[in-house]
């Protein structure tokens, strides 16, 4: 825990003493140097339009991850059968299973793997930076996160023909839990009559609708303990499209995921589908185990977007302030997308930090510039995003050499309980 008394300065006990004393006092206005927005040395100012809306600035940096903490998104699961409970995969076993799954998708996300495509490319391979965690009600002990639901009318998924009801939201309206904070998956069988048609594939599929997502296949599919397996790319390509991907093989807004024939499904099928299969996690295929860099940094803004569909669906972690997810700034580094900090921020002697962006901070945090350290607020928002107060900006000064404030263009400086005018 860090303590720090506003416009203290040390004085040494002993008479005579000749070693400096670190200071350490909250920012006042006196302590700011104001640069021109015309300023291009050594720092060039961004077009005004470029920062917060690039999704390439959005991008985990493998040289400083600690500065993407990770993002868990919030999911529960239901179970949809008949009255009389048709297909039997219910109760102990279909809770495992759902955990199982979301372990599988979780482990697909911890293991990005290279793009198949292009073949022999050399797309950077990132942490995606996000994990699913199951959630039940808070208010109820007895709750888990997944439900059984049995309702003759509900029940069934129908992909395709006049009766298709993979659009239709009445499931969703009708038994959604916490759907305004949770991402509710419903795991639905294909209709009986459906099955029964020789036209008819019960393929495993999917469906998402903004704040909820169908998922069809696994009771007509499941025949052992561990197929939840061959289920995990259909969770993470539907959650995708619910974090805004589009599929890879259209006009998606990513220029680096793979355009392919989709008649190529498994690079086991004989060539050219050796080398001409994808497995990114927005395409149709046996694989969809890959995210690309522009993939991850679109879900990022989104997760990072105030008042986003997709952001509500967070567990909110930033609200808590944790000694333990300090970030330290020893080097050179630009933030010009937004960001939600956990823990205190401190820029250390070398370190120079430039905010383009918005930064919330997390109750009680503290921004600590040491001496020899710099902070650039260049039209930055600093703030607290959950409604509470930050602690505010402290500057250091040992002997004739302090912290350093420089502001390109003027802040926005909310929720600061020791503001820059005390």
């Amino acid at each position: 825990m860090k303590y720090y008394i506003p416009l203290i300065f040390l004085l040494s006990t002993l008479a005579g003493a000749c070693f400096p004393i670190l200071q350490s006092r909250y920012v006042t206005a006196a302590d700011i140097e104001r640069v021109p927005q015309s300023y291009d040395a050594p720092l060039e100012r961004r077009n005004v339009a470029l920062p917060c809306g690039q999704w390439a600035d959005y991008l985990p940096d493998t040289s400083h991850l600690d500065h993407t903490p990770m993002r868990y998104i919030r999911v529960n699961v239901h179970w949809m059968n008949s009255a009389d409970t048709l297909f039997k995969f219910t109760g102990k076993d279909a809770e495992v299973y759902a955990k199982n799954l979301i372990r599988a998708a979780n482990y697909d996300l911890e293991k990005n793997r290279s793009m198949y495509l292009p073949y022999g490319n050399e797309t950077p391979v990132l942490p995606t930076r996000y994990r699913y965690l199951l959630t039940p009600r808070p208010d109820d002990p007895n709750d888990d996160g997944i439900y059984f639901h049995y309702d003759d009318e509900l029940y069934y998924y129908v992909h395709r023909g006049k009766n298709r009801n993979l659009y239709k939201r009445d499931v969703f309206e009708k038994y959604g839990v916490q759907m305004d904070t949770v991402l509710n998956i419903f795991i639905m069988p294909h209709h009986p009559d459906s099955i029964a048609s020789p036209t008819y594939s019960a393929f495993g599929v999917g469906v998402a609708l903004s704040n909820a997502v169908k998922v069809a296949g696994i009771y007509a599919n499941h025949t052992k303990y561990d197929d939840y397996w061959g289920f995990r790319g259909i969770w993470n390509h539907e959650v995708g499209h619910i974090l805004s991907l589009s599929h890879a093989w259209v006009n998606d807004g990513c220029d680096d995921t793979p355009q392919h024939d989709q008649k190529c499904f498994s690079i086991k099928q004989p060539p050219p589908c050796d080398t001409a299969t994808s497995n990114n996690v927005m395409d149709y295929a046996a694989e969809q185990n890959a995210w690309s860099p522009c993939q991850i940094g679109r879900i990022h803004q989104r997760l990072a977007t105030e008042n986003s569909t997709q952001r509500k669906f967070l567990l909110p972690t930033w609200c808590t302030l944790k000694d333990s997810m300090e970030i330290v700034i020893r080097d050179t580094v630009e933030w010009n997308g937004a960001k939600d900090l956990e823990g205190h921020l401190t820029i250390e002697r070398g370190g120079q930090l430039t905010i383009r962006c918005r930064v919330s901070m997390p109750p009680g945090g503290i921004i600590t510039i040491a001496p020899g350290g710099m902070l650039i607020l260049d039209g930055a928002r600093l703030h607290n995003a959950c409604g509470e107060l930050w602690d505010g900006i402290v500057v250091q000064k040992i002997a004739n050499e302090a912290g350093k404030l420089i502001l390109i263009a003027e802040p926005k400086l909310e929720d600061m309980k020791h503001t820059l005018e005390e």
